[in-house]
């Protein structure tokens, strides 16, 4: 059986569903490929890379803690971190109820080239902004949000740039593509299937 596996970047405001919802965009305004689903979930308000399959044990493997598979986001966040704050994201943070694992942290400079967002986010003379890249293995609600607002810079705009193995290169919001032979290798051997 021929599986599919899409590459979607996408743009703020739109519900990772595809179906309807109150004349908010969803997948369906973008994708018209049918019988995919999106491995895992990004927020409205986030944008960025979203992988879509009707490959039922790929979708397990990449949204199961159990797997631990890396994605990697870039956060604007409000004011400058310093080393303790990066420090804190680093090795994991208290909310609410729960521990979230180490997390591979660093402040991008210079910042990165990121096309823009509509609405854009709100500027503020005073209060200066900074980008930050965060690796994470796992993925609780709103997590990166939660986890900048605890040390003290809360997001102001947040891009999912990489799957595991995947990349948002190349793809301009609301673009999408079919994954690349070695691509499909790629992410195959990280999660021991054969794609």
């Amino acid at each position: 059986m021929s599986h599919r596996y899409l590459l979607f970047h996408k743009p703020y405001g739109v519900l990772t569903q595809f179906t309807a919802a109150d004349g908010r965009p969803t997948l369906k305004d973008y994708i018209p490929i049918p019988k995919v689903y999106a491995v895992g979930r990004l927020d409205r308000d986030s944008e960025g890379l979203l992988l879509l399959t009707d490959h039922g044990v790929l979708q397990h493997r990449l949204t199961s803690p159990r797997y631990q598979h890396p994605r990697t986001y870039w956060a604007q966040v409000e004011r400058v971190p310093d080393v303790a704050a990066i420090a804190q994201l680093q090795r994991g943070i208290k909310i609410r109820d729960y521990q979230t694992r180490p997390a591979q942290v660093r402040r991008l400079s210079p910042e990165p080239d990121v096309p823009p967002r509509d609405p854009p986010v709100r500027f503020r003379k005073t209060v200066p902004t900074a980008w930050l890249a965060l690796t994470l293995t796992e993925g609780k609600n709103r997590q990166v949000r939660r986890m900048t607002a605890a040390v003290g810079h809360p997001t102001l705009r947040l891009i999912r740039v990489a799957i595991a193995t995947l990349s948002l290169e190349r793809l301009n919001p609301g673009q999408w593509r079919d994954l690349t032979s070695g691509e499909r290798k790629a992410l195959g051997k990280m999660v021991r299937l054969r794609l």
